[in-house]
């Protein structure tokens, strides 16, 4: 039974641990990722996103089996994932390979997000929890970016054409998970805000 006390699945407040370092370092890659990227130089973009998103599983895998699971740890997973996204679909608008409405439409989900979370920290509540809509948005939509980084190597072969629309068409079903996640966040969102104000009002009386 000790044993089992030893590490706890609850976040705990620390800073300074291996896997936020890790998710930090994560952070710092995707500038550098993008600028690649609209470089057309895919293949280097290709090989830090590789080693990036190989870390974002092993920060994971210390955190639980040494205990580090911290707060500060599930706040920048998610940035991460989230400026990866944007920053590569930048970049890809930048260079070409995808339009502006995609880079549009994903940086607006986010914004409203972002002050959705602003309003919840008003309220004294943390991040939702993730939805696994949310998550399924997020993977399909890198998996595009995975494609479309690929398929601009070498734009001429027949196959990497084909790759090249089937990515597009992966990131359109991407973009609609990741609203219908947005929506389902907002609802929820604003019940838990609604609720803390008849709260309040109630305690007020």
């Amino acid at each position: 039974m000790a044993d089992a006390g030893k590490y706890s699945p609850e976040p705990r407040d620390m800073v300074f641990t291996i896997p936020n370092l890790i998710s930090a370092l994560r952070i710092v890659s995707i500038p550098v990722i993008a600028w690649f990227i609209a470089r057309h130089d895919m293949v280097w973009a290709l090989v830090i996103l590789a080693v990036s998103s190989a870390s974002d599983g092993l920060d994971g895998i210390i955190a639980r089996n040494f205990n580090q699971v911290s707060k500060l740890g599930q706040i920048l997973d998610p940035i991460a994932d989230r400026l990866l996204i944007i920053c590569s679909i930048l970049a890809l608008a930048v260079c070409g390979v995808v339009p502006w409405w995609m880079l549009a439409l994903v940086a607006l989900r986010d914004i409203v997000m972002g002050i959705l979370t602003l309003m919840l920290a008003q309220h004294d509540y943390g991040p939702l929890p993730v939805h696994f809509v949310g998550k399924t948005g997020t993977a399909i939509l890198l998996i595009s970016i995975i494609g479309l980084m690929v398929a601009d190597i070498r734009r001429s072969f027949i196959v990497l054409d084909v790759l090249h629309y089937g990515a597009i068409a992966c990131a359109i079903w991407g973009i609609g998970l990741y609203w219908l996640a947005g929506i389902i966040y907002l609802r929820q969102g604003i019940g838990l805000i609604r609720a803390d104000s008849t709260r309040r009002k109630a305690v007020s009386r």
